[in-house]
Formats: structure tokens, C-alpha cells, sequence
């Protein structure tokens, strides 16, 4: 995986330990981009340390719904389990503070040991998955024609457009993951499409979860499939 100038091809490129960026509802992907608005202090501390060492942050969701205590801590919200290391590609700062940043996803990861709190960010030992550095994902396993046809019957039903021939032009790979992370589903479900093993399983569960909003909105989806 190259991302900028640096390549990562294996674990070891990776660094041991990684700041992470708790955010419900977000998802990053491997190869994909992530556009963040950072303004809480905490969070800009940790972009300027990442921006000062190897340009890498962790994004993962919050466990949901699940909080533990710490001694001498404030409650701490617990993590999901897997995120995905993003490099910083892009970077802005506005006038009143704020940053605006691109994040490109290098890999996934598994969270282990949290490191000592630094300037009020979290940091974790990770362990990366070796098989998203390794190689690109096999395009030819997706069935395309039943995502898009998932895909359109959700915008039919909810009355919204598309650009086609950008859909059309798009690698397998763009579309599942571009689609997956744009979609308007809830954490779980979010987390559910990072977490699946290769592309076609992601792309079968991101199929599967579209029909399930749709059977439970409009009832059934037969002839919008069609």
C-alpha cells in the first residue's frame, strides 16, 4: 500500500503503538478517503504530534453504548475493537483554529493495551491486518450488477439522484468501499462493513443491510430490486 510518499508493505512499516481518534458513525477504509474537521483541543494536539512524526492516526468507533470507569479518571468510553490506520494527506488550518484534514486509510487494525493518557488523547498498542498491505482486493468476486441494483432501489425509495456515469466509470473497489462509507446506516452496521474479510463480503453486507432498511421502511422490495 503506498499513500502519499511512503509505502507500507508490511506490519512492521507500521508503527507499534497509534494515537486514535474516537468518532461514531465514521468509517475509514483501506485506499479510501477521509475528509475530518478537527476542534476540540485534545484532538488538535494529536494532529500536531502526527504531523510532527510519521502523519498517522487511528480511526475507530466508540463501543456502543459501552462505558467503563479508571481510577482517578472520568468515565471512559470503551472502543470498538478494530479501526483503520489513516495516514494524513492533506491539511489546512483555519483562522478561528480549526483544522481540516484528509485521512487516507492505510489498513485495519486490532486494538490491544492502552498506552498512558498524552495532552488528553488515547493511544493503544495495535496489532495491523497484514492482509491489507499484502495486495488488492479481488474486484472480479463482487457482484456489481446486485449492488447497484441495491443501490439505486434505496435512492428510488428515498427520492434522491446519482451521478451514473461516475458510478459507472468506478472500479469495484471504489464503489463498495466509496459506497460503504457514505452510507447513512448506524454504527453497528458501519462497523460491520469495516470488519468484513475481503471485498465481496463487504460488498454482500453492504447489499444485505440496504435491503434489510428497506424491507423495514417500504415492505416488500421485490420490484424495486428488479
Amino acid at each position: 500500500m503506498q499513500v502519499g510518499n511512503a509505502r507500507y508493505l508490511r506490519p512492521q512499516d507500521l508503527p507499534e503503538t497509534l494515537p486514535v481518534f474516537p468518532l461514531t458513525g465514521v468509517l475509514l477504509l483501506p485506499g479510501s478517503q477521509l475528509p475530518l474537521n478537527i476542534f476540540e483541543p485534545r484532538y488538535l494536539s494529536m494532529f500536531d504530534d502526527a504531523l510532527a512524526g510519521n502523519r498517522l492516526i487511528g480511526m475507530i468507533q466508540p463501543s456502543f453504548g459501552e462505558v467503563r470507569e479508571e481510577a482517578g479518571q472520568a468515565h471512559v468510553q470503551a472502543l470498538c475493537q478494530v479501526g483503520c490506520v489513516g495516514r494524513i494527506t492533506s491539511f489546512a488550518e483555519m483562522e478561528d483554529g480549526r483544522y481540516l484534514v484528509s485521512l487516507t486509510g492505510i489498513c485495519r487494525f486490532r486494538l490491544f493495551d492502552e498506552m498512558p493518557l498524552i495532552k488528553g488523547y488515547r493511544s493503544f498498542r495495535i496489532a495491523p491486518f497484514a492482509a491489507d498491505l499484502t495486495g488488492p482486493d479481488d474486484e472480479a468476486q463482487v457482484d456489481r450488477e446486485a449492488l447497484l441494483a441495491a443501490f439505486k432501489a434505496y435512492l428510488d425509495a428515498n427520492k434522491l439522484e446519482a451521478d451514473w456515469e461516475s458510478v459507472e466509470r468506478a472500479s469495484n473497489v471504489t464503489l463498495v468501499n466509496s459506497m460503504a462509507m457514505m452510507s447513512p446506516y448506524g454504527p453497528a452496521e458501519k462497523q460491520a462493513l469495516l470488519e468484513a474479510p475481503d471485498l465481496k463480503t463487504r460488498a454482500e453486507t453492504l447489499i444485505a443491510i440496504t435491503e434489510i432498511v428497506l424491507a423495514r421502511t417500504f415492505g416488500d422490495i421485490e420490484t424495486m430490486l428488479q
